[in-house]
């Protein structure tokens, strides 16, 4: 059993993916699995993995989106930590590392994630004001959007298996956002403001650029969220005005586009979940 599971899905990726896994055989830290899960791919991505043989442990599936890919990675995980690596990302040597010494630490911590180097089409950029990183109890800062990248997270095993649960796999699209909701609702997120991932962007198979308007599964997550049980009153309101403020701005734009139906769906979706309705 290695100390740290590392969980790479992949699909149709194979030169980002054989970068990837370079960036984990040449961790400065040792004491890991490496397990990749190809979701389907029809690119070579089989033939690749082949000379990384003996080095990991390589699971192919039918095609079933990153969540079903992620969760059967970490289903099979051995390690009392799980990190996650997305196959258009890197790691730099000493990311590993850092957040086992982080965890040896503080050894109540659950779960952490890194500040990363953003790249998109080869050019290093800065990230925007909203994408900011945070530490600690930072569920109302989760609720715009996805601050906290999936390579960047180390997880308590415990975490997923006994108190959390798994990816929504009926999420095409968003589904870290969900899972941090479900997260940082209960328990402090910390930050490791070292940059220890290269993020890479701007490539045609993006989640983001395949499901135009990603408000929608936001906006799936958020009613779940709302309907847990699991809300302080103050996070229950926090939830509630930004289910409202994307269902108004989803909703409008399906209308502007002449979606009349689902647009009228959207704009009386967050009065069912006012107190006392």
């Amino acid at each position: 059993m290695s100390k740290v599971s590392v969980v790479i899905p992949t699909y149709n990726r194979a030169a980002f993916l054989e970068e990837a896994i370079e960036s984990v055989l040449s961790q400065d830290y040792e004491d890991y699995e490496l397990i990749v899960v190809d979701d389907g791919s029809t690119d070579g991505t089989g033939d690749m993995v082949g000379r990384f043989a003996g080095r990991m442990t390589f699971i192919r599936q039918d095609n079933r989106g990153v969540s079903c890919a992620r969760n059967s990675g970490i289903e099979i995980s051995t390690g009392e930590y799980i990190a996650l690596l997305d196959s258009d990302d890197m790691w730099l040597p000493d990311k590993l590392s850092s957040q086992i010494d982080f965890f040896t630490r503080n050894p109540d911590a659950l779960i952490c994630h890194t500040e990363e180097i953003w790249v998109r089409n080869g050019v290093r950029v800065n990230p925007m004001k909203k994408h900011k990183k945070y530490s600690g109890m930072i569920f109302e800062k989760v609720l715009p959007l996805c601050i906290v990248s999936p390579s960047s997270v180390m997880i308590r095993r415990d975490l997923f298996f006994h108190t959390i649960g798994f990816f929504d796999e009926s999420l095409p699209a968003c589904e870290d956002y969900d899972l941090w909701l479900r997260i940082a609702a209960r328990f402090p997120i910390h930050l490791l403001e070292t940059p220890l991932i290269i993020k890479r962007g701007g490539h045609a198979d993006q989640l983001s650029r395949k499901y135009a308007g990603l408000d929608r599964f936001r906006i799936k997550a958020l009613v779940k969220i709302l309907e847990s049980g699991i809300l302080s009153p103050r996070q229950y309101e926090a939830s509630l005005r930004e289910l409202r403020r994307k269902c108004r701005i989803f909703g409008n734009g399906c209308m502007k586009r002449g979606r009349i139906e689902e647009g009228e769906k959207y704009l009386r979706l967050a009065e069912r979940h006012e107190p006392g309705i």
